[in-house]
């Protein structure tokens, strides 16, 4: 087809598999610049349908027979059904559209993954795939795999410059992962305003992060954790921001009491994320995508102030050498078996096999690392695995130890935590353990050097962060990856980094 078609897209649900279509769309504009595309969403999704910029409508479906009226009065070329379900293939049929396409579910062989453990090829593809399969069968080329920044519009707030000298406020009270994935926004603040103070309000146990990029003037610690109810330590971070009369506020954390925080202290320019809880409370509000790394969405929040690519390395980062003393020269493995989210905790067993089998492959000790209340778990791990396997610090450092810990190391292995993002930042190959998590939150270790080792179920992600058990009972996503398919992950990166040094 050389003319510019009129395209529909089916989409039902849910919010996270429409915006994983983004790719698809800009596919088909780079295929056909002046075509019209059409998606037919449920309405509360129609608004966020809306925000990419190569949609020309939504069209909100209250039901299959209404929905069909609409369909055949917009004359379409071609159908596209991303959605696979009986109301969508009886939409496909009744449209009277000469092009049709539609992508494989593959359900059934989910189903028997998750409820009988059978095995399938077919469950080896992902979704963002499988969409992108559709557009081969109407043959439109496959230019763009990855969701990009540009695939959600901005909504404009009043016109912002960082020109001149300003007084920012970095907001970004949350979880020690959070917070190093954040550091490339602080800098990238620091380089679009360079005559400007910038001011971060974290915890007192991320604090000594943010300090070691000395990108910060000032760090204030928010106490909202120790505090002993929620409105004294409140009104004191509220008042304290207001003293200090900020022009910009960049609220990466979603919460609705950053936002409001954010608001009470009558800074007039607050930008944040328009799924933030408290997003009414922002003048600027940037597209949230769950596609893109949470690196790279952090630093779209520079969008209103300074639009263009984003630089996304780490800054560089000052660490402690005081826990070098008591870490001997075999030490080049570090492991990090814990998280807050008890289902985000691989097995104690397959940890202590896993450190085990390369403590003999290497002849050397494993670096156990962790928070204090995570001791008991690896002291677990470490009497599986046997003496002479370990060296056990979990509990016995802070920020700024375990970062000159990670530093040294050549390959770190870990669950989907803060550690993890640590050992990125510094360039360390790492091996991530996902399990009630995905890629797809935008969480996964960033860049080409690191794996991420997890099970293709249905079920996942039953959580955003985690949770106390699995739902299911069955905790398959971590139980079906084995110590040795982690083993052969982290050798494979060992050699790929051994290779890279020669």
């Amino acid at each position: 087809m050389e003319t510019a078609p009129d395209i529909l897209i089916i989409r039902l649900s849910s919010l996270g598999d429409i915006i994983l279509t983004a790719p698809v769309l800009r596919n088909l504009k780079e295929r056909w610049p002046a075509a019209r595309i059409t998606m037919l969403v449920k309405p509360q999704f129609a608004a966020a349908v809306r925000k990419n910029p190569f949609v020309s409508a939504a069209l909100p479906f209250t039901g299959i027979f209404s929905a069909l009226r609409e369909i055949k009065r917009g004359r379409y070329d071609i159908l596209l059904d991303l959605h696979a379900n009986l109301r969508s293939l009886l939409l496909c049929a009744g449209s009277a559209i000469p092009v049709k396409a539609r992508y494989k579910k593959d359900s059934l062989a989910r189903r028997l993954f998750v409820n009988f453990r059978v095995p399938n090829p077919a469950l080896e593809k992902r979704t963002l795939e499988r969409y992108l399969q559709v557009l081969e069968k109407i043959g439109v080329p496959v230019v763009c795999r990855e969701p990009l920044l540009g695939d959600w519009v901005l909504e404009p707030g009043p016109a912002v410059s960082a020109q001149g000298r300003k007084r920012i406020c970095l907001l970004q009270t949350a979880f020690l992962g959070d917070c190093v994935l954040t550091l490339p926004l602080l800098a990238k603040i620091r380089k679009a305003a360079p005559d400007s103070d910038i001011t971060v309000v974290a915890r007192p146990d991320t604090a000594a992060l943010f300090a070691s990029c000395g990108l910060a003037a000032e760090i204030i610690t928010d106490n909202k954790r120790e505090a002993g109810s929620f409105w004294p330590e409140f009104r004191r971070l509220a008042g304290e921001l207001k003293r200090r009369k900020f022009d910009i506020a960049i609220v990466p954390h979603r919460s609705f009491r950053s936002a409001l925080l954010a608001r009470l202290a009558g800074i007039p320019v607050r930008i944040g994320f328009d799924s933030s809880a408290g997003s009414f409370f922002f003048t600027h509000r940037v597209p949230f995508s769950w596609l893109i790394h949470d690196l790279e969405r952090n630093l779209t929040l520079l969008l209103p102030l300074t639009p263009g690519p984003a630089q996304t390395r780490f800054p560089p980062l000052r660490e402690s050498s005081a826990a070098l003393k008591g870490a001997g020269t075999d030490i080049f493995i570090g492991a990090n078996p814990g998280s807050v989210w008890p289902t985000k905790r691989w097995p104690a067993r397959h940890w202590a096999r896993l450190i085990k089998k390369l403590s003999a492959a290497y002849g050397a000790r494993v670096l156990l690392v962790g928070a204090k209340d995570e001791a008991a778990w690896n002291a677990q791990i470490e009497a599986a695995a046997g003496p002479g396997t370990c060296l056990n610090l979990t509990g016995k450092t802070g920020i700024e130890e375990l970062m000159a810990l990670v530093k040294r190391l050549k390959i770190f292995i870990t669950n989907d935590s803060g550690p993890m993002h640590i050992a990125v930042a510094f360039g360390v190959p790492v091996a991530a353990v996902f399990g009630p998590t995905t890629k797809e939150l935008g969480f996964f270790p960033y860049g080409e050097r690191n794996a991420v080792l997890e099970a293709d179920l249905a079920c996942r992600p039953c959580a955003l962060h985690g949770s106390a058990s699995c739902p299911r009972g069955h905790f398959l996503c971590m139980r079906l990856i084995t110590p040795d398919k982690v083993f052969d992950a982290a050798k494979e990166l060992l050699e790929r980094s051994r290779e890279k040094r020669a």
